[in-house]
């Protein structure tokens, strides 16, 4: 095995470690919003790792290019449904009501 095919191994085996602790993450806190920061930095992470392994790759600068770009809409992406997410959260604090504990 080769020396790039090894760090790409290595690079997606943690980034799956940490999709999988995010999930973890999701299931085990109890708050929407430690749920919500839990997902969405360490998916990040994961994906982050992810990138880094397709990138050492890729066979020209262009397909580079465009898996940087995917990365960076997937951020933008993860970071405005989180902040969604936390105001309608905080909009409900306000209210008087809250998501996980009401009792319909």
């Amino acid at each position: 095995m080769q020396l790039v095919q090894f760090l790409q191994v290595l690079l997606l085996a943690a980034g799956c470690v940490f999709f999988a602790i995010g999930t973890l993450g999701l299931f085990r806190f109890s708050e929407t919003l430690t749920r919500i920061h839990a997902l969405t930095k360490v998916d990040n992470l994961g994906l982050g790792f992810i990138v880094l392994a397709l990138l050492l790759g890729v066979a020209s600068l262009a397909v580079a290019m465009k898996v940087i770009l995917i990365w960076v809409v997937a951020l933008a992406a993860s970071a405005t449904s989180a902040h969604l997410i936390a105001r309608a959260v905080r909009s409900q604090d306000r209210a008087g009501t809250r998501g996980s504990e009401r009792n319909d």
